[in-house]
């Protein structure tokens, strides 16, 4: 009986271990992001487009405020991001991306069409693509 209970007891500890792990891993990316540079159909946008925008991620919860508040779904992992709109502008609508996270900035590349991943981190040859930079807030 003291097999069985040590056994299972060890099982457990493995489970939380390997719990606390994911959940670390998949949080890397939770906070308040500032836009730093943003891009599209190859143009670089002025930073006055994007001075008062923001993106806030919590596990797979997203808020976009730009102009007004997007909030959705954001599913993220091994550099590719899918984006479900449920509040706002952009209600029904599901993103295709990829990002990076790198020397503390945090590069996504969406596909506003939602037809497939951006293949690069760049948008000149096709018009529907958005790179944006992001920083982490320091507040």
């Amino acid at each position: 009986m003291r097999k069985i209970f040590f056994i299972l007891l060890a099982i457990f500890c493995l489970s939380c271990n390997s719990t606390k792990h994911a959940v670390t891993k998949s949080n890397k990316l939770n906070g308040t992001w500032i836009p730093v540079k943003e891009e599209m159909g190859g143009t670089l946008l002025p930073t006055a487009a994007f001075k008062s925008q923001q993106l806030i991620l919590k596990d797979s919860n997203y808020i976009f405020t730009a102009e007004s508040v997007d909030k959705g779904i954001a599913k993220y992992a091994n550099g590719k991001m899918d984006i479900y709109g449920e509040e706002g502008v952009n209600i029904g609508k599901h993103f295709m991306a990829i990002y990076k996270y790198e020397n503390e900035e945090l590069t996504i590349c969406y596909n506003l069409k939602g037809d497939g991943y951006p293949e690069a981190f760049e948008t000149k040859p096709k018009r529907l693509l958005f790179l944006c930079t992001f920083v982490r807030s320091k507040k």
